[in-house]
C-alpha cells in the first residue's frame, strides 16, 4: 500500500503521518472511520458465543456482590437473564478468531505488521456499563459498532499510578479527565499505551476493541534467554583467561563485570537466533489448543487439491516471515521453517492469501521444497481445508 495515500479509517491522514504523530504519543478521534458501520454479530449472539467452553469471556458488574464484581465464562444460558437492567458490561475475546466476518475488520490496519495484532476483543455494555478508568499496556483502536459509548481520556500512567485496593480489577484510584468525546457507530478512537480512559455506555452499545501484542522487557529476555539455552553447550561459560593478580581475593573487579559483558553480547547479538527466536514468540497463537494438525500423507494432499479442496489459514494461527542471512524464513503459530530465497512469493502468498487451492498453488507444487512447506503447514494446524458449505 501506499504509505502516503490518505486513510478513512485514520480520518484522511496517510499511515506515515499517523505512525508519526500519533502512534503511541497521543490518541486520535475519527468520526466515520468506517462509514455506516453495522456489526457482523448481534448482541445475542455475543451473548450466545460466551456460553461456550472454549472462548474466553468475562462480566464486569460495578454493583455487583462486590464492587467491580468480575464473573469468568463460560456463563449458563440463564446467566444474563438475572443480570440489572444497567452499569454491566460483557467482554469476548478474539472474536476474529471464531466470527470470519469480525476478522475482516483487520483489513482496516494493514498499515500495521499483522503479527503486531493481538485480537478483537468485543464488549456490550448496559447503560452506565463500563470498566472504570485503567490504563493499558499496549496500543488499542476502539470502534463503535452499536449505540454510543463516551469515552474520557486522562493522564499518563505507569506501574506506580495508584489503583482502587481489594478489587477484581485494575482501576485507578486517581483520573484526572483532559478530554470527552461520545462515539456511534462508525466513530473510532486511537489510545496509545499507558494513557488513562474510562468508557461508559450511554445505551445498549456495543465496542470492538482492536489490541496489540506488546511483550514486556521482562517476557523478552526471559523468553529468549531460555531460546537461547538450547544452543550454548555447557563447555560455553564464564573465562578470565590473562586476569591481572588481585589485590583483595573478596572483591568483585570491574574486569570481571566486563567479561561477564561481552559473554552475554557474544551470543545475545548473533541476528539469525534473535530473529528466529522473535518470530516464534510472535506468532505463538493466542488459544494454540485451537491450532490441531491434520494426519495426512503427501497423495492424499494431492488428491485432495485435485478434487477442488481449498486450505485457508486456520483463523487461531499466526502467520509472518523475514530474511535471515541468505534465505527465508516462515514464522507459524510459533514454529518456524528456514527455505530457499526462491519461495519468497509462495511465502508471502501463504500469509496474505485469503484461500490456496490448485489454481494459485498449482505453480509450486512441481518444487519438493514448496510442496513439502504447504503439506507441513496443513499438517501442524496451520493452514486446513475449509469445510464444505
Amino acid at each position: 500500500m501506499n504509505p502516503d495515500a490518505p486513510l478513512q479509517q485514520l480520518g484522511g491522514l496517510s499511515a506515515r503521518e499517523f505512525l508519526r504523530d500519533y502512534w503511541q504519543k497521543k490518541p486520535l478521534l475519527v468520526r466515520q472511520a468506517i462509514a455506516d458501520f453495522e456489526s457482523p454479530i448481534s448482541p445475542d449472539e455475543l451473548a450466545g458465543l460466551a456460553l461456550e467452553e472454549e472462548v474466553e469471556s468475562r462480566l464486569v458488574l460495578e454493583h455487583g456482590e462486590t464492587p467491580w464484581e468480575v464473573r469468568r465464562g463460560p456463563f449458563a444460558e440463564d446467566a444474563f437473564a438475572e443480570l440489572p437492567e444497567r452499569d454491566w458490561t460483557l467482554l469476548v475475546q478474539a472474536v476474529d478468531q471464531l466470527v470470519p466476518e469480525v476478522a475482516e475488520l483487520l483489513e482496516q490496519f494493514k498499515f500495521l505488521p499483522k503479527w503486531r495484532i493481538d485480537d478483537v476483543m468485543i464488549s456490550f455494555a448496559t447503560p452506565g456499563g463500563g470498566v472504570g478508568p485503567h490504563f493499558d499496556n499496549y496500543d488499542v483502536f476502539l470502534l463503535q459498532a452499536h449505540g454510543r459509548r463516551r469515552w474520557q481520556i486522562g493522564q499518563m500512567c505507569d506501574a506506580a499510578s495508584p489503583l482502587l485496593p481489594d478489587l477484581d480489577m485494575k482501576i485507578l484510584a486517581q483520573f484526572d479527565q483532559t478530554e470527552e468525546w461520545v462515539l456511534e457507530p462508525g466513530d473510532m478512537l486511537y489510545l496509545p499505551p499507558l494513557l488513562a480512559h474510562c468508557g461508559t455506555a450511554e445505551d445498549d452499545c456495543m465496542t470492538y476493541s482492536v489490541g496489540f501484542r506488546a511483550p514486556s522487557a521482562a517476557e523478552v529476555l526471559t523468553h529468549f534467554t531460555d531460546f537461547l539455552g538450547q544452543f550454548l553447550p555447557d563447555e560455553t561459560r564464564y573465562s578470565d583467561a590473562d586476569a591481572a593478580p588481585t589485590s583483595d581475593p573478596h572483591e568483585i573487579q570491574r574486569d570481571a563485570l566486563d567479561r561477564l559483558k561481552a559473554l552475554l553480547a557474544e551470543h545475545m547479538s548473533d541476528e539469525r537466533l534473535l530473529m528466529t527466536w522473535f518470530g516464534q514468540f510472535m506468532t505463538e497463537p493466542k488459544y494454540p489448543e485451537l491450532v490441531a494438525g491434520i494426519e495426512i500423507d503427501e497423495d492424499g494432499f494431492l488428491d485432495q487439491l485435485e478434487d477442488g479442496a481449498i486450505l485457508i489459514r486456520n483463523p487461531s494461527a499466526r502467520l509472518a516471515w523475514s530474511e535471515v542471512g541468505d534465505g527465508l524464513v516462515l514464522f507459524a503459530s510459533g514454529q518456524s521453517r528456514l527455505v530457499s530465497a526462491s519461495l519468497r512469493e509462495l511465502l508471502k502468498m501463504i500469509c496474505s492469501a485469503d484461500a490456496l487451492h490448485l489454481e494459485n498453488l498449482g505453480p509450486w507444487l512441481g518444487d519438493d521444497e514448496a510442496r513439502e512447506l504447504v503439506l507441513e503447514l496443513a499438517k501442524q494446524g496451520s493452514l486446513e481445508f475449509a469445510a464444505d458449505e
